[in-house]
Order: C-alpha cells, then structure tokens, then sequence
C-alpha cells in the first residue's frame, strides 16, 4: 500500500488530507497544537459548500512514529519549511518523493532548471537561507505543484473549503515520470484535480504574478481584490510590480501566455476576497514575504533587470510586518535583495 503523509494539516493540508483519504493508501498527517488535539478526538471535518463531512485520521505531532513514506507532501508556509527538515529525515528514504504544496517560489526551482544562467542548480537564499532545504531534502526528491483551492480553518479540526480542486503538478525537468502518474492518479482519485505539465515553472510565475503584487498590497493598504481594481493609483502600482516580475521571469525562460491586464481582471473580479497575506496579518502568523517576492528580486539582482516598484512595496511590507512582530528580518537577506 502506497504511504503518503501531510506535513501540516493547516487549511490547504486539512483539504488534502480529506480528500486523499478517500482514496486506497496508508495516510498520516503530522499537525500540533489544538488542531492535532481536535483531529485526534472528533476527527476531521471537511465543510464544503453547504454539507460537511468528518473524516477520521492517523495523525501525530512527531514523524519518529511514521514508516518511511512514498510520497510526503509539505503543506507549511514556505518561510517554515527550512524549521522542519530535521524532523522529516526519519520518514524519508531513497525513493520518497517530496511535493511542497507552498505559495511563493519553490526552494527546488533551479534544479534541472536549464534557463541558460549561472543560476541552474543552486538555491535561492531568500527562498532556502545557506541552502538548508536543497541539502537536507535533496531536489531529486522533489515534485512541483501549484495550489489552486482557496480553504480556511474554521476552527481547530474543522476546514471550510471556498472553492478551487486543482493541484497542477510536474517534475523539475519536465518528464513525464511514472512517480508523477501514480500521485496524480491518487489525486484524482480523491476528487481533485491533478494535470501534469511539462512546463509547470510558467504556471508557478503566473501565480507568482498575483502574489507579489496583489497580496503584497492588500496587506500594506488593508483592501480586497476588487477594492483595488477600483483604486486607479493602487492598480498603477500593481501593474509596474507585475510588469517587473515578468521581465524578471523572462530573463529566465519563462512564458506568460496571459497579458497582465487579463491577470488583473482575473484577480479584481473577485469580490470581498483579502489574499492569503493580508489574512495572515488579521491573524498575526508570520508573513510569507521573501519566497513571493523576495525571491523575484533576488533573481532581478542576479540578472541584471531593475526591479525598482517591486523592491519599494517589498520594503514596506517587511517594516510593517516586522513592526509588528510577523517578519525575521536576515542580514544576508537584506543585502541579496536591496
């Protein structure tokens, strides 16, 4: 029987743990705190539009107790990943495949990468400080994935699911392995759905787009999506950060196959929605800030493309954010992307 564990039964884990445990395999989440306390007692329990469904699972707060596992997906915000690679050696083994389901920029993303730059296999620092995450987890290990579904933890054991089923997924070179057949195929079976790409960078930049602009602003100037559609100065803004991005992407091989007005239009079209940063503010969690535009501007430095709009809002966000006790600030970080 196939082994997969959930590291992280936050809101994107919870979901995919209902629906994967559906599915014929042996599953483990790893959670803590109150919401492990919730699972263990009452279960899980999945509210998906107007019904609810509680599903019972093996969950622990320590991966000692787990078998070795064929697939493991990490579903912690990305600036957490690298406080967690310790513990994750004693479930890993020589053919464990590693799927982080994170915003942001992937820690794997130049591995196998072949952009043509001094950048092909070699970690990115403000996504993997010192490189901690590419040497303790190995990027052979690893599988992309794109996370579309929009959920929330309701309360300890309890995840709403708001919409989206997609988690697109890819290997780092593009092929199509039999690794990436059978954890799509588990997907799906689970009601999700799970296309493979050969280019899956181009989807993870066209994601990128959005969080490093949109989520960024939302948060410094507390406004949803279509408040700042309606917002000419605010929009200005986000379209010069869009803009940058992609002349970044660019430099490295990536497509956008969309205009930036369609992206936009896309995104202002949702009414009332604060993205996943400015939640994380109400909430006072940590920020996930360098891997969803950080990233973009160390590349920038790297490859000679100014990113003047995006490096003016990224300060920004980290004074506020480290005001109020929800960024680390890093020497090292600091001076990669200034």
């Amino acid at each position: 029987m196939i082994k997969v564990c959930i590291f992280g039964a936050g809101s994107i884990g919870g979901y995919l743990a209902a629906c994967l445990s559906k599915t014929d395999i042996d599953l483990s989440i790893i959670a803590r705190g109150t919401h492990k306390k919730a699972i263990e007692e009452n279960g899980l329990t999945l509210i998906k539009k107007e019904s609810s469904e509680n599903f019972k699972l093996k969950v622990t707060d320590d991966p000692k107790t787990l078998d070795i596992q064929d697939y493991i997906f990490i579903s912690v915000k990305a600036h957490a990943i690298s406080n967690i690679v310790d513990s994750l050696k004693n479930i890993i083994g020589e053919k464990t495949s590693i799927i982080s389901a994170v915003n942001g920029l992937p820690w794997w993303y130049f591995y196998k990468a072949n952009t043509g730059t001094n950048l092909d296999n070699k970690y990115l620092d403000s996504v993997d400080l010192d490189g901690k995450i590419w040497r303790s987890l190995d990027p052979a290990k690893a599988i992309g994935c794109v996370v579309y579904p929009a959920a929330e933890i309701v309360e300890p054991g309890i995840i709403k699911h708001n919409g989206g089923e997609r988690f697109t997924l890819g290997e780092p070179d593009g092929s199509k392995s039999e690794r990436l057949k059978v954890i799509a195929d588990l997907l799906i079976s689970g009601g999700l759905k799970a296309p493979q790409k050969s280019n899956l960078r181009d989807e993870i930049w066209i994601k990128l787009w959005g969080n490093c602009s949109f989520n960024i602003i939302s948060a410094l100037y507390d406004k949803a999506l279509d408040e700042i559609g309606n917002d000419e100065k605010l929009l200005n803004i986000v379209r010069k950060m869009m803009k940058e991005c992609q002349m970044v992407g660019e430099k490295i091989g990536v497509k956008f196959n969309v205009s930036i007005d369609h992206r936009i239009n896309a995104a202002i079209a949702i009414k009332g929605h604060k993205p996943s940063t400015t939640q994380d503010l109400y909430a006072k969690r940590t920020l996930e800030i360098d891997p969803i535009i950080g990233s973009i501007i160390e590349i920038g430095n790297k490859v000679n493309v100014n990113t003047h709009n995006l490096k003016t809002e990224y300060n920004k966000i980290k004074k506020k954010a480290e005001e109020l006790g929800l960024y680390k600030r890093s020497k090292k970080i600091d001076q990669i992307t200034s």
